[in-house]
């Protein structure tokens, strides 16, 4: 005879009290009397008789203190499949203890999350939104501006000119061997001028300050991003778009005009000087054809350029910055892909917005030949 289920739930409180009291219970304290009445089952086995059992307990009556309370436990009972009877199922408890039914159900995007490139990649329009707003609102922390703006403008100056003057050397004696076997010697400047102006001097400034300030901003704010300081400044009461973006974006695109301009001038005047004192063609020619070709709508072409650049380049830089994970490692990554990315953006943008200034037959060189 198989035990039934009683017996299990018995035998399971008995366990239980001698586990989990301070003292144990003596066995002469406990009396268990098991009366077993067994019926026959009758031949034919269509009818038959159950087994019942009886469990009697005298324990002894004293004091027990518990050292913690008794989990909840789960019972199940374990048919005998040869004694004849019908088996009974498993019943396990339920995972959910407040047995309450859920009620979000699993659809087909519930485990679907964005990959990083694709959230990082929202940040960018929404965080320059958030700095537009904050800038027409005048949430603007002007101290640290007026810091970000002395870091960007003159601390950038030298390596800007360095890399102009070399650019604008190896330009011209590219152009000058080419057009003085053509004998447009006049012609020289007026074609150096219109390249600096409208192409070499906002994209090489650019990429100059994408690979020394972009890469400080995406580090600054990824490390302190990693460490919790956005968390403390928020805590704080500051709202870390205007005290640590907004002034960046600003700075960057106050500096970047200015840079261009600078690197402008230099690169056409080591053009110059190297012209006159390598292959003898006067200054004098190279300024004035440089003059003749030159218009206004070039030099502002060329500010509006680098505005839009040193946006690009901060926006991008202080959104991975500020979405960095993974500790010094994520920083490290995060500065890498900044770089990439701004220097991307700065060629898709200096595409279109040539395309958009300068389009049709131009007439600049007509007075310089």
């Amino acid at each position: 005879v198989s035990p039934s289920i009683e017996t299990t739930i018995a035998w399971s409180h008995c366990c239980l009290a001698t586990v989990f009291l301070e003292e144990p219970i003596p066995p002469n304290d406990i009396g268990f009397h098991n009366f077993l009445r067994r019926n026959t089952i009758n031949p034919d086995r269509r009818t038959k008789m159950q087994s019942s059992y009886q469990l009697h307990f005298a324990v002894r009556p004293s004091t027990y203190k518990f050292l913690m309370p008794v989990p909840p436990t789960r019972l199940c009972a374990i048919p005998n499949k040869d004694d004849g009877y019908p088996s009974v199922h498993v019943l396990e408890e339920d995972t959910n203890t407040n047995h309450a039914p859920n009620s979000e159900p699993e659809t087909l995007f519930s485990k679907w999350s964005p990959p990083r490139y694709l959230w990082r990649g929202l940040t960018v329009p929404i965080l320059a939104g958030q700095v537009i707003i904050r800038t027409i609102k005048g949430k603007v922390h002007w101290r640290n501006t007026i810091q970000q703006l002395e870091r960007v403008g003159p601390r950038s100056l030298g390596v800007c000119l360095l890399t102009s003057a070399f650019v604008g050397m190896a330009f011209t004696i590219q152009f000058v061997r080419e057009f003085t076997r053509l004998g447009l010697n006049r012609s020289i400047g007026g074609v150096l001028a219109l390249a600096f102006s409208r192409e070499l001097s906002p994209v090489v400034t650019s990429i100059v300050v994408a690979g020394r300030i972009g890469s400080a901003f995406a580090a600054e704010l990824g490390t302190m991003q990693v460490s919790e300081q956005t968390d403390t400044l928020r805590v704080l009461g500051a709202d870390p778009v205007d005290y640590l973006v907004t002034p960046r974006v600003i700075a960057s695109c106050i500096a970047l005009p200015f840079l261009t301009l600078m690197c402008f001038t230099m690169g056409l005047a080591s053009s110059a000087l190297l012209a006159d004192s390598v292959y003898g063609i006067s200054i004098n020619i190279i300024l004035d054809s440089a003059q003749r070709a030159l218009r206004a709508w070039d030099i502002i072409s060329a500010m509006i350029k680098s505005q839009v650049f040193g946006a690009i380049i901060s926006v991008v830089s202080c959104a991975w910055g500020v979405t960095t994970l993974g500790g010094a490692k994520g920083v490290g990554e995060s500065t890498t892909s900044a770089v990439v990315i701004s220097l991307v953006g700065i060629f898709m943008a200096d595409f279109a917005l040539s395309y958009l200034f300068f389009q049709g037959a131009g007439d600049s060189l007509k007075s310089c030949v």
